[in-house]
């Protein structure tokens, strides 16, 4: 596992298990606060291993950015401290998560210690504010990958963790791809100086504006892809001639993922284009 001192007090994780998905960890003089969980049992309890062995504190809250596994399934490592998530979070784990985990359970052995352990303090409007040290954490929502997704920005440093809303590539099969947009946009806003995305690595400020470019320029192209597959005989055998490089992406991102991943969004966005015909902007 990668791990790297971002700023003072300020670390940042990066699984080579699964998908370079990433997790943070802010420490104060007295306890610490952990951004997400990683993918794996062994992974997070190395992270917990650095916070209580080469930190010397112990994990006060965990903040969950979003339901999903990789960023949710080690809450169970962490006992006795408060998760934090969006309300939406708490729902979908209860309803999701613990069908997924018992299906997971049965193909990989290692999942065997894992329990799913709901956020105890939720949110759904505005900001939420937790303060660790001298940092002021600011939660916030950004939609689009998922509908309760949520940032988290060290205010000091201006260290935004993004989330899955900012990844090398934008994936919307369980979210909204104009909602995305706008979530990128707001980041590109921010006057950042560090990008941690949900998967992949740090985005440095001087890197910040080409990615956002690049990251809306995909969304814009699978967009025009969808639209124009829709109006064909074949629409899904059009849909799989779009290469992810004509799209502005390369296949390499995220250990290799990326193809799958561009696939995957082609046909969901043609899936919802097709129920919400009234956002296609074309005659019929």
């Amino acid at each position: 596992m990668h791990r790297e001192r971002v700023s003072e007090n300020v670390f940042w994780f990066q699984s080579e298990l699964y998908a370079q998905v990433t997790a943070g960890v802010i420490a104060g003089p007295q306890w610490a606060i952990v951004i997400d969980t990683l993918a794996t049992p062994e992974e997070t309890l190395i992270m917990r291993e650095f916070v209580e062995h080469e930190l010397g504190l112990q994990v006060r809250y965990v903040i969950n950015t979003h339901y999903h596994a990789d960023h949710t399934w080690g809450n169970c490592f962490f006992p006795g401290a408060t998760i934090v998530a969006h309300s939406l979070c708490r729902e979908w784990m209860r309803e999701k998560g613990t069908p997924s985990l018992e299906t997971a359970k049965k193909q990989n052995n290692a999942l065997r210690q894992v329990k799913i352990v709901l956020p105890h303090l939720t949110f759904s409007d505005g900001e939420l504010t937790l303060r660790v040290g001298k940092k002021n954490l600011i939660l916030s929502s950004v939609k689009g990958h998922s509908a309760d997704g949520i940032s988290v920005l060290v205010e000091e440093d201006r260290i935004l963790f993004a989330s899955d809303a900012f990844m090398p590539m934008p994936y919307i099969v369980d979210g909204d791809l104009d909602e995305l947009a706008a979530s990128i946009k707001k980041i590109g806003r921010m006057g950042l100086e560090n990008i941690v995305q949900g998967h992949g690595d740090i985005i440095l400020r001087g890197e910040i504006d080409a990615a956002v470019k690049e990251n809306l320029a995909y969304l814009s192209a699978i967009r025009k892809a969808v639209r124009v597959a829709i109006k064909r005989k074949s629409p899904l055998e059009y849909l799989d001639e779009v290469g992810i490089e004509e799209c502005g992406k390369s296949r390499v991102y995220l250990g290799g993922l990326a193809e799958s991943l561009h696939r995957r969004n082609l046909r969901a966005l043609y899936r919802q284009m097709l129920e919400n015909k009234d956002n296609l902007n074309v005659e019929e």
